[in-house]
């Protein structure tokens, strides 16, 4: 039984010889997507761009919070001298436009997650199809990203591939 697994083995490793030779001839390459994610140059513009898409909504925001913080101010500083029904009236206006204030900053943060996921998605693949074209470009077999420990400069393709962004961008 021990010589059958000793010849078994010898075989396998007899058989793995050739691959072991092809092995050599792999070229194997590493890229940081975090980097390319952070300098591409179209990460740069679509903050741009959805900066400009919420700017208004958040002038909206910033003006109701004022209008918000002035109520406050009012009853705190005249409460004492309205009567009961004024007071009433303000501190429901009050509250109703805390209401208000909160459903929009709510409803704002929504769409704007939203939106910041659309664009890191789109972001995300246009990344994946550089990598990919500067593979097959270079003849890299392999390109490996997260979940590597160590990569030498030698195989770091990070710049290549966002200098191709790069390009891409203009």
């Amino acid at each position: 039984m021990i010589r059958l697994v000793r010849r078994f083995a010898f075989l396998a490793a007899f058989l793995a010889l050739p691959a072991l030779g092809q092995a050599a001839d792999i070229k194997i390459g590493f890229v940081n997507s975090s980097v390319l994610l952070e300098q591409a140059p179209q990460a740069e513009r679509a903050k741009q761009q959805l900066e400009e898409e919420f700017s208004s909504r958040e002038q909206e925001l910033r003006r109701m919070r004022e209008e918000v913080q002035g109520l406050e101010n009012r009853l705190n500083r005249d409460s004492v001298t309205m009567s009961e029904g004024d007071r009433a009236d303000l501190e429901r206006e009050l509250n109703r436009n805390l209401r208000d204030l909160q459903r929009e900053q709510n409803n704002f943060r929504d769409d704007l997650n939203l939106r910041k996921n659309e664009e890191l998605g789109k972001l995300q693949r246009l990344v994946l199809d550089a990598i990919r074209a500067e593979a097959r470009d270079k003849g890299y077999d392999l390109v490996l990203s997260e979940g590597v420990v160590y990569a030498a400069d030698r195989v770091e393709i990070t710049g290549e591939v966002l200098d191709r962004l790069e390009s891409m961008g203009r």
